[in-house]
């Protein structure tokens, strides 16, 4: 009875109110007049207790979802006066936000969503402690629902279900062309400022946006779509929607979020209100759904076309080493001295992975490539023929030690000093002197032989080697003869530590 006395009074006002406007904040106020009246005209059956003031509510709720539907199905027009196949008008901002790495805002007709960019070091990674055989992520995005966007007011607290299923999906979405080789870690936030639906796909496209606003070099720009559907199911007549609103994913049978690049899909996700789909319905939705991703990425990139050459300002700077995983000790140093000394002198920061992978952070350029630098000399091995400039460090009857990286020491005999006749080491060489020498050898246990007579002759290693008399001898050992006992325990000693890393 309530249904049918609603029916008599509302039905037509409701589908006038559907049919004879295109504007969501009109149509909302012409139905909420439209109750207001059906109300006032039962307010004595209300009050009598005849009729239930929430099936009165219900039953207007049906007519406006059965006003919405028919006019879908009947005449192909949609509540905003759009046809099944247009995608709502679309604008689009980047670089609003100058002081953060990078941001994008992609409006679709009500729906605004700003998503900003943020680059950090590895360091910053996520740290995953679950069963999965992945231990950190280093793309992450957080989307947020506030609910001045919708118009309301409630308390915020933590993040909703809803807000954390729509930020994965677009996190899935993304996360295909983000750079394997690319060394920061990537956090994102998307911010629905205003809402008409479909906000989890616009924050897809914002995410886009933001990330080549930063400059981070992605494979392939993504923009994403909800499809919907309006089926019948006494007659199986179906309308497939592109990019629905708020009202048409309320009233409609489906929710299909599809997103992915130009060259294929890269996330999906499905509601539905029906029991089963026709795979016809499917292939159309899916075709559509490429089309409309199309077009919106067409109007994305006339924006920007691609990501930015260069970071902003305000990124970290990452300089990226390989080194031998065996000498990530010589970096690190005992108790950590080592990298806490080269982080402090430099003002960076550094990540070592056990791979041997090296990622030196920090805002100064000029000061990371310093620290580059020097990383790499702490563990570069000290080749045969290359010609090193190092300080003495100490001084021997026999030749001269010298410095070539740090810990690392190697001997000049006093034959390899000079193109002539040397009767005196200290002719040449005293300790503070910087000598530029050529490794020519490098025996067994690892004492290095240097000769600086290579370099002013223009020899190889292997003529330095022929002409060497004191390596002939066994490095040094014609000076440990010429001296007594207590001399030759005294060189030694000197001997042993001479071309081992200095501890």
């Amino acid at each position: 009875d309530t249904v049918e006395k609603v029916n008599q009074l509302a039905r037509d006002k409701v589908r006038t109110a559907v049919s004879g406007t295109t504007d969501r904040d009109e149509r909302k106020a012409r139905l909420a007049g439209i109750r207001d009246e059906t109300m006032a005209a039962l307010a004595e059956a209300i009050s009598a207790g005849e009729v239930d003031a929430g099936d009165v509510d219900d039953a207007l709720d049906s007519l406006h979802k059965e006003a919405v539907r028919r006019h879908i199905l009947d005449e192909s027009v949609r509540p905003d006066g759009r046809d099944p196949h247009t995608v709502r008008p679309i604008q689009v901002q980047v670089g609003n936000i100058p002081r953060v790495h990078g941001s994008g805002l992609f409006m679709r007709g009500e729906t605004h969503v700003l998503t900003i960019a943020t680059l950090g070091t590895p360091g910053d990674a996520q740290r995953l402690y679950t069963l999965q055989p992945e231990e950190e992520k280093r793309y992450i995005h957080h989307y947020n629902f506030p609910p001045y966007s919708t118009g309301e007011a409630y308390p915020m607290r933590g993040p909703k279900r809803r807000e954390i299923g729509h930020g994965a999906l677009a996190e899935r979405a993304l996360q295909p062309v983000i750079p394997d080789e690319f060394p920061y870690t990537l956090r994102l936030v998307s911010e629905a400022v205003s809402s008409n639906g479909s906000t989890s796909m616009g924050s897809v496209c914002g995410s886009t946006l933001a990330l080549m606003d930063a400059g981070v070099p992605i494979d392939a720009p993504v923009s994403g779509i909800a499809m919907g559907l309006v089926q019948d199911q006494d007659s199986g007549d179906y309308v497939v929607l592109s990019d629905i609103q708020g009202v048409e994913d309320h009233l409609g049978d489906m929710d299909f979020k599809v997103a992915g690049s130009g060259h294929g899909i890269t996330a999906l996700q499905m509601d539905l209100k029906i029991k089963g789909l026709d795979f016809e319905i499917l292939r159309i939705a899916l075709e559509q759904a490429r089309q409309g991703r199309l077009h919106i990425l067409e109007k994305m990139l006339a924006v920007l076309p691609e990501a930015r050459e260069e970071l902003s300002p305000f990124a970290p700077r990452i300089l990226t080493v390989s080194v031998d995983p065996e000498k990530i000790g010589k970096i690190i140093g005992p108790g950590g001295k080592t990298v806490r000394a080269l982080q402090e002198r430099y003002e960076v920061k550094i990540d070592i992975d056990d791979d041997g992978s090296v990622f030196i952070s920090g805002l100064n350029g000029l000061a990371a490539e310093e620290a580059r630098r020097e990383i790499e000399s702490l563990t570069e091995e000290v080749e045969i023929g290359k010609i090193y400039t190092g300080q003495v460090v100490r001084v021997e009857a026999y030749g001269a030690f010298v410095n070539l990286l740090p810990g690392v020491d190697g001997l000049v005999h006093i034959s390899q000093l000079a193109d002539y006749r040397v009767n005196n080491v200290e002719e040449i060489a005293n300790v503070g002197d910087e000598l530029t020498t050529m490794v020519i050898d490098i025996d067994p246990a690892g004492k290095i032989r240097l000769s600086r007579q290579a370099v002013l002759e223009g020899w190889s290693a292997e003529e330095a080697r022929d002409r060497d008399r004191g390596g002939r001898r066994g490095g040094g050992g014609r000076e440990r003869e010429r001296g007594g006992r207590g001399g030759n325990r005294e060189r030694d000693r000197s001997m042993r530590n001479g071309g081992r890393p200095r501890r």
